[in-house]
């Protein structure tokens, strides 16, 4: 039998995930079918509860379910509980696994897409949801100068900061408006650009030639991606980020891992 699968969001219909699994799927040989699945903003839940007694063998979750997607797993893997965010889940032996494939996936980006070292670099992380909660500790692995979490209510961002203290690198938070100095590394975390909008940001956080990367993707760049490059910076989408996390999680999944390369190219064009 096939092995169904599906990305759970609210909205859903711009994802790009049905178009990325099922070429990996042919490209390693397995048999899945991968859709969407627009879960309502209360029913996020019972929508998880279908989709196993359906038996569907897993499910990606996006905005706005990272953080609720937590507390429907039965267990979390390491990287899920550091995060305190789900992106993946994995319906197995009557159990539902959480796990977050959302920070390597992004670190991969830039590192290795992007060719842009994250090590001793000044990063700025926008917002403090479950976006940013899945890239703290995999940008903290890769042993940054700092970073700055910056969110609009700051009690949010210090409760981030304090939750990934003590790695050996420097965290601070602060609201939007508290924003100082110039960054290395813009990274936007935030759902601002989903309606068309932007975090607050300075012109004077974005340093000549940084990287602005923006999670989000679309078919023409966000406002934030604009407004960083009118200052200097080199922008990114998240659509590369989009790519690799969902490598990592059709590796959890099925055991082989993808090459992503051909995949980043066929959405592109």
């Amino acid at each position: 039998m096939t092995d169904q699968y599906c990305v759970i969001g609210n909205p859903i219909a711009h994802s790009k995930s049905p178009e990325i699994h099922p070429v990996f799927a042919a490209q390693t040989g397995q048999d899945i079918a991968y859709g969407r699945c627009l879960a309502p903003l209360d029913g996020f839940t019972e929508t998880v509860r279908q989709l196993v007694a359906q038996g569907y063998r897993g499910a990606n979750v996006t905005v706005p379910f990272k953080i609720e997607a937590v507390a429907v797993a039965t267990r979390l893997t390491g990287r899920a509980r550091a995060a305190g965010a789900v992106n993946t889940l994995s319906f197995e032996d009557g159990e539902i696994v959480g796990d977050n494939t959302d920070g390597p996936g992004l670190v991969a980006d830039i590192v290795r897409n992007a060719g842009v070292a994250l090590a001793g670099q000044r990063i700025l992380l926008l917002g403090a949801g479950g976006a940013a909660r899945g890239v703290m500790l995999p940008f903290i692995e890769q042993q940054p100068a700092s970073i700055l979490v910056a969110n609009r209510t700051r009690a949010t961002a210090d409760s981030l900061v304090a939750n990934f203290a003590g790695h050996g690198v420097p965290l601070a938070a602060c609201g939007f408006d508290e924003i100082e100095g110039s960054f290395d590394i813009v990274v936007n975390a935030t759902s601002s650009s989903l309606g068309g909008t932007m975090p607050p940001v300075p012109a004077s956080a974005f340093a000549e030639g940084s990287l602005a990367l923006d999670m989000m993707y679309g078919s023409a760049p966000s406002p934030f991606m604009d407004f960083a490059r009118a200052q200097g910076a080199v922008t990114r989408d998240g659509l590369g980020m989009l790519v690799e996390q969902a490598a990592e999680a059709f590796m959890v999944w099925r055991g082989v891992r993808p090459d992503t390369s051909a995949v980043f190219k066929q959405l592109r064009t």
